[in-house]
């Protein structure tokens, strides 16, 4: 019988053949051996058995060496470190797994795809930080009671492209993103539409946390005015009066630690999704917008937890209110006596009211939605305006510029066939005529 010439076994096969070897010289009962060696006593005689008939051959694993059934295919390994290394490098490789499920149809483990990669000498992109001691804070028990918003500013598209700002809201209790869109920077029209978004999707939650941005509380630092102390009121920023109309609460954090949430939202979408607009080869705003809706719906069905409470907290909009209306910039004006209130791109025109009142002297709200459209609201009627038909005063200053441009004026006056010129009058002669009183007198006889 052909036997193996050198033998190699583990730590474990070693300290078995210790104990088995005990056993045979009498120094320890099978019963006693099964106890140290964590077997039953029917293996322990089992490999007695075999440690006789072969030796410590008979101690080595009989798979040793031998090619697993399930292994993956060689030419499957060298496809997936091709596709690491060149269409996906720089894709983490949890989020690799993910993708050459989704978009190559190679399903494999990650545990099997990181050694996979490792035998190939492909290195992780990213390594994990030894997490330091903070204290954690416990999520809210239930989904809508605290929604954490915030920006980041990042080159989303790439090194070399410019920056952009990506603002979201995600919930802390689930951890669900409940809207989120790009800007050019940080402004309140991106807070806006995270929060219609959200209360379209889900409901209005009960408090926002974010950082003390100016965007949500008017200088913080300065000393209150005599109206703020006569009303007993700071000034609320836009997004401040929006929060407060249909009450939701305003926690702000003292530090990026503190809504540790969305701040790790950051760290997964720095790494995920500038992954994923690469390889849709998306480099502007506007399609990232398109694209984000998609690549939500993956996020939270892979990261949302379920809240403790599976009831949820969210409120729905009071009656009579619409998200259009209370997410967007207000503006107080007070209508002049020909019912038309001033703007900066000119004068608006309210229409008639329906109770056939008038509008002149009543002070109203100019509502600039998001959409670009602007309404006027007083008294629970919110209604479209138009821009006004202009002055008399600004038709003649349209005309004075237009003809100091040189351009034809609009008048009819002034398109009608010109007349020609008359013809210039003879130049009369200096000083009387010949037969003038003033002559005759002079030139008589006796003069």
């Amino acid at each position: 019988m052909e036997t193996r010439e050198t033998i190699t076994l583990d730590a474990r096969a070693q300290h078995r053949l210790f104990v088995l070897n005990h056993v045979l010289t009498g120094g320890l009962t099978a019963e006693e051996a099964a106890r140290v060696l964590k077997l039953s006593v029917r293996q322990i005689r089992r490999q007695l058995k075999r440690y006789r008939a072969d030796g410590s051959v008979g101690l080595v694993h009989g798979n040793r060496d031998r090619t697993p059934a399930h292994r993956i295919p060689d030419v499957i390994r060298d496809r997936v470190v091709e596709l690491a290394t060149t269409t996906y490098a720089g894709v983490n490789q949890t989020h690799l797994a993910e993708l050459l499920a989704e978009r190559e149809k190679l399903v494999i483990a990650e545990r099997t795809l990181r050694r996979i990669l490792a035998e190939a000498a492909v290195h992780p992109t990213r390594t994990r930080r030894p997490p330091r001691h903070r204290s954690r804070r416990e999520r809210m028990p239930r989904e809508g009671q605290l929604l954490q918003v915030d920006g980041s500013k990042h080159r989303w598209f790439g090194p070399d492209l410019p920056f952009a700002t990506l603002v979201a809201g995600i919930d802390d209790a689930s951890g669900i993103v409940t809207g989120a869109t790009f800007r050019a920077q940080e402004d309140a029209a991106g807070y806006f539409l995270i929060f219609a978004r959200t209360a379209e999707r889900h409901g209005l939650p009960g408090a926002v946390y974010s950082d003390r941005h100016g965007i949500f509380i008017v200088e913080k630092n300065r000393a209150p005015t005599l109206a703020e102390q006569l009303t007993g009121k700071r000034s609320l920023t836009q997004v401040g009066r929006a929060l407060d109309e249909v009450a939701i609460g305003w926690i702000g954090a003292h530090s990026a630690e503190a809504k540790g949430r969305v701040e790790r939202l950051w760290g997964t979408l720095q790494d995920r999704l500038v992954s994923e607009l690469r390889l849709e080869g998306i480099t502007t705003i506007g399609d990232a917008n398109l694209f984000l809706p998609v690549f939500l719906d993956r996020y939270n069905a892979r990261f949302a937890v379920p809240a403790g409470d599976p009831e949820p907290a969210w409120r729905p909009l009071p009656d009579g209110l619409s998200s259009e209306a209370v997410f967007c910039f207000h503006y107080p004006r007070r209508v002049g006596r020909d019912s038309t209130v001033s703007w900066s791109g000119g004068d608006l025109a309210l229409p008639r009211r329906s109770d056939g009142r008038s509008w002149a002297g009543r002070s109203v709200v100019i509502q600039e939605r998001l959409d670009g459209s602007l309404w006027v609201s007083h008294d629970g009627l919110c209604v479209p305006v138009e821009p006004a038909p202009a002055s008399p005063g600004q038709l003649r200053a349209r005309r004075l510029s237009r003809l100091a441009e040189g351009t034809p004026d609009l008048d009819l006056g002034l398109l009608a066939p010109a007349r020609p010129p008359a013809p210039p009058a003879e130049r009369r002669a200096s000083g009387p005529a010949a037969n003038h009183p003033w002559r005759r007198r002079y030139s008589e006889p006796g003069r």
